[in-house]
C-alpha cells in the first residue's frame, strides 16, 4: 500500500469512528480508537478532544493517556507531555517506551542531564531511536569523546541503526574526525544526520555540487535541520551564489539559535553582499551569546573599518587578537587598518579585499575560511 493510500485508509478509519460516536457518544472503546487513529493520521487537535471527552467519563487508562503525550509532544506542548508520561510512569507503567517519550520531550526541552538518566540500557535496546538520542545527548552535553565513544560501542551492537550511524557522524563530524565521519555517514542508508555529514564532507573536499545536493535531500528528510540549511548555504557561497546563500545561512543560525559559526558566516554573507545592516544584526547576534568569541570581534572590527569608524575597529581587533592571535577576522582587521585611514568611501574596496584577500597561516581567502567558521565553533553543542 502506497502512503497516499495508507493516509486515506486511516482518514477513512477514523471518519467511521467518529461518525459511530455520533450514535454512541459514550462508548468508551470507541473513543479511545477513535484517539488512537487520529494520532495515526496527525488530526492532534482532534486527539485532544477524544481523551478530554474519555476524561470527563472516566479516569484516562495508561494506553490512552501514552497517546495523549505523544499528541502533546507532537505539538510542542512539551509541559503537557512531560506531564502526561510522568503520570504513566507514577502510576507504575515505567516501561521503556515510555522512558524514552519523556526523554524526547526532555531533549526537545533542553534538559540533557535528565535525558540521559533516562535512557538506561533497557531503553537502548527496546526503542530503535534510544541509542541516537543517547548520542545526541552526550554531544549537547560538550561531552564529544564520550558521544563517539558510547556510539561506536552501540553501533557494534545495532549496525544498521540508522538514527544512531547519523548521530555518531555528527559528532565525529565536530571532533575534525572527517575520516570518522565519513565512515559512519556512508553506512547509514539515508536519515538526513548522515546526509548532512556527507554533505559537509563533500564541501570541505571542495566539492560543493556533491555537497549541495546531499543537503537537498536531508533537507528533504528534514525540512528544519540546522546543519543541512548552514551546508546548503555554504554550498552556495563557495559557489558565488551569495544572493541565494544568504537566506540558507540565515535559517540555518537562526535554527541553531546559538552555533556561533552559524551567524558569523551569515554575517559574512550580507557583509559580501554590501547589506552591511544584516551582517551587523548577524555578527552581533553572535555577540550575544558569547561574548568571548575572537571571530565575532574581527569580524565586527572589518564591518566598523568599512563603515568608517576605525576607533572602534581598533579596540575590537585588539580584543579579537587577544582573545586568539590567529583570528582570522582579526588579522584581516588589522591588515586593513595597516593601509586604511577609515575614509568611508573605501567601504567597497575594503568588501572586496575582504573577499580575496589571503589570510592566516593557511592562506585562506574569507570565502574559503567561511566554510571552517560555519561547520565549526559551535561553542560545544550538538545538532539540534
Amino acid at each position: 500500500m502506497t502512503a497516499q493510500h495508507e493516509s486515506a485508509a486511516n482518514a477513512s478509519r477514523l471518519s467511521r469512528l467518529l461518525g459511530f460516536l455520533e450514535s454512541d457518544p459514550e462508548n468508551l472503546s470507541l473513543i479511545a480508537d477513535a484517539a488512537n487513529a487520529a494520532l495515526d493520521e496527525s488530526a492532534l487537535d482532534t486527539v485532544g478532544e477524544l481523551v478530554t471527552r474519555y476524561r470527563a467519563l472516566t479516569d484516562v487508562p495508561p494506553p490512552l493517556l501514552n497517546v495523549e503525550g505523544i499528541a502533546a509532544m507532537r505539538q510542542g506542548r512539551l509541559d503537557e507531555a512531560v506531564a502526561a508520561f510522568g503520570a504513566l510512569r507514577a502510576a507504575g507503567h515505567d516501561d521503556p517506551s515510555v522512558r524514552f517519550n519523556l526523554a524526547w520531550a526532555g531533549a526537545l526541552q533542553q534538559r540533557h542531564e535528565d535525558v540521559l538518566e533516562l535512557l538506561d540500557e533497557e531503553v537502548v535496546a527496546t526503542v530503535p531511536r534510544a541509542a541516537g538520542l543517547k548520542v545526541q545527548t552526550l554531544h549537547h552535553l560538550g561531552r564529544i569523546e564520550d558521544a563517539i565513544a558510547a556510539g561506536q560501542g552501540m553501533a557494534e551492537i545495532y549496525p544498521k541503526d540508522n538514527h544512531l550511524l547519523g548521530a555518531l557522524s555528527v559528532a565525529a563530524m565536530d571532533s575534525d574526525d572527517f575520516e570518522l565521519a565519513r565512515h559512519y555517514a556512508t553506512r547509514a542508508d539515508g536519515g538526513s544526520d548522515a546526509l548532512t555529514t556527507q554533505g559537509l564532507i563533500s564541501l570541505h573536499d571542495d566539492a560543493p555540487g556533491a555537497a549541495l545536493s546531499l543537503f537537498d535531500r536531508a533537507l528533504a528528510e528534514h525540512p528544519d535541520a540546522p546543519r543541512a540549511w548552514l551546508g546548503k548555504g555554504l554550498s552556495l557561497l563557495s559557489q558565488g551564489d551569495l544572493d541565494a546563500a544568504a537566506p540558507c545561512l540565515d535559517k540555518g543560525a537562526e535554527i541553531f539559535g546559538d552555533h556561533l559559526g552559524s551567524w558569523i558566516a551569515s554575517g559574512w554573507t550580507h557583509f559580501i553582499r554590501k547589506d552591511l545592516g544584516a551582517a551587523r544584526r548577524s555578527f552581533e547576534t553572535a555577540l550575544a551569546h558569547d561574548d568571548n568569541f575572537a571571530e565575532t570581534h574581527g569580524a565586527l572590527a572589518v564591518l566598523d573599518i568599512a563603515e568608517g569608524n576605525t576607533d572602534r575597529a581598533r579596540r575590537r581587533t585588539d580584543i579579537a587578537l587577544r582573545l586568539d592571535k590567529e583570528c582570522f577576522g582579526g588579522i584581516l582587521a588589522r591588515t586593513l587598518l595597516l593601509e586604511m585611514d577609515g575614509k568611508p568611501e573605501l567601504a567597497t574596496k575594503i568588501r572586496e579585499r575582504a573577499m580575496n584577500t589571503p589570510m592566516g597561516i593557511d592562506g585562506k581567502t574569507l570565502a574559503q575560511a567561511l566554510i571552517g567558521l560555519g561547520m565549526h565553533s559551535g561553542s560545544g553543542r550538538g545538532n539540534a
